[in-house]
């Protein structure tokens, strides 16, 4: 189940969702942007970041990140690619915070000595999921992060009473949001099911729903992909890691086309050059 994009979206859809974790949200929350950014020498990106409105002076950036597996050197790197971020961006920001998002205590890594002034400080926020309270009770948008850790023996009747709620609670527009990350979450936790099986589960069409078209587009795209790796293997041997990536990231028109120019490549180079004019 792919949380980490679920959680962005939710992110990008309502950016105020993260600072309903923290118990003292900055007091112009509403103004933040929700973003990824770059950061050069070394080269690296940060997925989730929270940006303050530029046009109110210098203000807090936050650093988001959701960790559903284990990594045992998750603090070194976000507390090292948020001090270099900060200190490439000095004169943007007044501040920096950092919340990590788990589904429970035991994914948090062991070794947090290291760590402890910035851990047990002000300035890093550790959520888990499992400890937010029942479901049912909070929130519409918090609840859908609850969802996304459910055993699917769980996740059908909250997914069921998170519609039920959000059509009586939220705002239209809203409510089309909440929705289209209510069928999210379900199909990809319950990936062995039929599109019928999910619609009969939720009591909902998904049809004609966003989020089953991008899965429907999704299961294209990544066919596609296969297919593309699978001839070129069997014409040239094995691709380098480096290209299966290259052409992974390829949007479904253009992986269309090289299924095709594939045809008349002699080399691997042909392959580069393809990929290079692309």
């Amino acid at each position: 189940m792919r949380r980490d994009s679920i959680f962005y979206k939710l992110f990008q859809q309502f950016p105020t969702l993260l600072f309903q974790l923290l118990a003292t949200p900055p007091s112009n929350a509403d103004a933040y942007r929700f973003d990824s950014v770059a950061v050069k020498e070394p080269k690296f990106e940060i997925d989730g970041v929270f940006l303050p409105p530029e046009n109110e002076g210098a203000g807090i950036v936050y650093f988001c990140e959701v960790q559903f597996q284990k990594d045992e050197q998750l603090y070194e790197r976000v507390f090292a690619e948020s001090s270099l971020y900060f200190y490439r961006n000095r004169g943007r920001f007044s501040d920096w915070q950092a919340v990590i998002i788990y589904p429970s205590r035991s994914i948090e890594q062991n070794d947090i000595h290291p760590h402890r002034s910035l851990l047990n400080g002000e300035q890093v926020h550790r959520v888990y999921l499992d400890e937010l309270g029942d479901i049912h009770q909070l929130p519409v948008w918090i609840a859908l992060m609850v969802l996304t850790t459910l055993e699917e023996n769980q996740a059908a009747e909250a997914a069921r009473d998170l519609l039920t709620r959000t059509r009586e609670e939220v705002n239209e527009q809203g409510s089309r949001a909440i929705i289209e990350m209510i069928t999210t979450i379900m199909v990809y936790k319950f990936e062995q099911l039929s599109r019928m099986e999910v619609e009969s589960m939720l009591g909902i069409t998904l049809k004609e729903t966003r989020v089953y078209r991008e899965i429907k587009e999704e299961g294209r795209e990544e066919a596609t992909v296969n297919l593309v790796i699978r001839l070129l293997t069997k014409r040239f041997g094995e691709i380098s890691g480096e290209i299966r990536s290259s052409i992974a990231d390829l949007p479904l028109p253009v992986l269309e086309d090289l299924s095709e120019a594939l045809l008349d490549f002699t080399s691997l180079a042909d392959l580069q050059a393809w990929l290079d004019r692309s």
